[in-house]
C-alpha cells in the first residue's frame, strides 16, 4: 500500500515501524575526519563529509522505516542546523536502506543516487522477492516475513548513478557494482586512504541471529541470507571487495573493522564463503 504524496512519490514505508534494535542503535562514531557511522536501530548509516564544510556532505543510506527524526537529529548534531547534505547515494533499496527516504527528500529536496539496475525498485515499478523465513540462521531470519519487500517511489528525485564509475558531490570517491544481495547493490571506496563503504556486500554481524544483532558481536560474515537471492553473484562481488585491500569498512550491519581483522577476515571469508555466508537450506539456494 503505503502513502502516496503530491510531488508524485510514494512512501511504501509509512507506519512500516519495527521494534528492532541493538546495543549500538544511536550511537555515532568519526572514522576519519569526513566519514561518520550511524547506527539506526539495526542498520548503518554513513555522512560523508568534514564538519567544517557542513554544507559540503552526503548520506549513504537512510535507515529504518519511521525513523527520520533520529536521523535528522544526528545530521544536526554532526553539521549542525539546517545544514542539508548534497545528494543521498543508496547502497542499494531494502526496505532497511531506504526506510526513511522519502521524508528526508520531502525534507530536504535533494537528488538520490543508486544502481541503474536498482530504479525499478526505487520507483514503484517493482517489488523485491520476498524475504526468506525458511533460510537457515536464526530468529531475524524467521521473522524476515514480516519485514516489507514493496518499493518505494521516488518519482524524479531519484537518479542512476554515472556510469563511469564516479560519484556526485564525492570527490575521490567510486563505487563498484556488487550485486547478489540485490541486483543493483554498490559499495563506494576511496582510493587514497582505502576506506570503503560496503552496504550489505558482507556484514559484520551474524545478521539472522537476534542475539548477534542485539550485542553486535563482530564476525565477517556474507550479506544477510534471508534477503539475498543469487550467492554466486554474492561470492564474486566480494572476491572484488577483497582485491582492494581495503583498510577500513563500514558495513550496512555490525560494526566498522580495519587492519588485520579486517583483511584476514575478508579473505576467509573469500576462501570460505559457501560455509561462512551460504545457508544450508532455504528458498534461494540453488
Amino acid at each position: 500500500m503505503g502513502k502516496n504524496l503530491q510531488d508524485g512519490m510514494r512512501d511504501a514505508m509509512e507506519n512500516k515501524f519495527m521494534p528492532l534494535t541493538s546495543l549500538r542503535s544511536g550511537m555515532g562514531q568519526a572514522l576519519m575526519h569526513d566519514i561518520y557511522c550511524y547506527t539506526n536501530q539495526i542498520v548503518n548509516l554513513c555522512f560523508v563529509g568534514s564538519p567544517e564544510k557542513s554544507n559540503e556532505w552526503v548520506l549513504i543510506d537512510t535507515g529504518m522505516p519511521e525513523s527520520v527524526n533520529h536521523i535528522l537529529g544526528a545530521a544536526k548534531e554532526r553539521f549542525g542546523e539546517n545544514n542539508k547534505p548534497k545528494a543521498i547515494i543508496l547502497t542499494h533499496g531494502h526496505f532497511d536502506h531506504v526506510g526513511a527516504v522519502v521524508d528526508l527528500v520531502q525534507k530536504w529536496d535533494v537528488p538520490v543516487y543508486a544502481h541503474e539496475a536498482e530504479l525499478p525498485y526505487l520507483t514503484g515499478e517493482l517489488s523485491y522477492p520476498e524475504p526468506d523465513g525458511s533460510v537457515e540462521g536464526g530468529l531475524v531470519a524467521k521473522i524476515s516475513p514480516l519485514f516489507p519487500n514493496e518499493p518505494v517511489d521516488l518519482g524524479n528525485h531519484i537518479e542512476a548513478i554515472p556510469s563511469d564509475g564516479s560519484i556526485p558531490n564525492m570527490p575521490g570517491w567510486r563505487w563498484i557494482h556488487t550485486p547478489g544481495h540485490s541486483p543493483g547493490h554498490i559499495s563506494l571506496f576511496r582510493e587514497k586512504d582505502r576506506s570503503l563503504i560496503a552496504g550489505d556486500a558482507f556484514v559484520t554481524v551474524k545478521q539472522e541471529s537476534l542475539f548477534n544483532v542485539l550485542t553486535q558481536k563482530l564476525e565477517i560474515s556474507g550479506p544477510p541470507r534471508y534477503l539475498t537471492t543469487d550467492w554466486q553473484a554474492a561470492w564474486e562481488s566480494v572476491k572484488k571487495l577483497e582485491v582492494l585491500e581495503p583498510a577500513i569498512a563500514i558495513t550496512g550491519h555490525g560494526q566498522p573493522v580495519s587492519g588485520i581483522e579486517l583483511s584476514e577476515g575478508l579473505e576467509k571469508l573469500v576462501k570460505e564463503f559457501n560455509r561462512i555466508a551460504v545457508p544450508d537450506f532455504g528458498r534461494y539456494i540453488n
